[in-house]
């Protein structure tokens, strides 16, 4: 019997490593996704082409980048999780839209609803027990 307790004491304290783990793919995803955007800017620009006459459209493309980069970093070690996911939504929300806008493709829609999807789970979740967060939290 007290085996079971246990290994039942072991799983509670050890459930939250698969969200941990979701959350830090989620930052690495977007880190990557921001770096590809630096590097290659003509992709970035045809990404975005059908948002191109809405007003601050080259404002957006300076935001993608750096809200990628930065946000992705502070997911990946949880600080500010909440946040950095506000703001990436917006851009996730337009690259979902890209695909319906403008040129459709399939597999950069399931990307984008996908990450989307993750990112409104871990905005309503938070950045889990192993994090920052949680650890500056502790400290008080």
């Amino acid at each position: 019997m007290g085996t079971v307790k246990d290994l039942n004491k072991w799983a509670n304290a050890h459930t939250y490593y698969p969200l941990d783990l979701v959350r830090v793919a989620l930052g690495v995803v977007l880190f990557i996704k921001g770096v590809e955007f630096m590097t290659n800017y003509e992709q970035m620009t045809l990404m975005t082409k059908p948002f191109q006459g809405v007003p601050g459209s080259m404002m957006m493309l300076h935001y993608i980048v750096p809200a990628h980069f930065v946000g992705g970093f502070l997911i990946v070690i949880g600080l500010l999780t909440r946040w950095a996911i506000i703001a990436q939504l917006p851009i996730l929300i337009g690259a979902i839209l890209t695909n319906f806008l403008g040129e459709m493709n399939t597999l950069n829609l399931i990307l984008a609803t996908l990450v989307f999807l993750v990112s409104i789970f871990f905005m309503v979740y938070g950045s889990g027990k192993h994090s920052a967060d949680y650890y500056l939290k502790m400290q008080k």
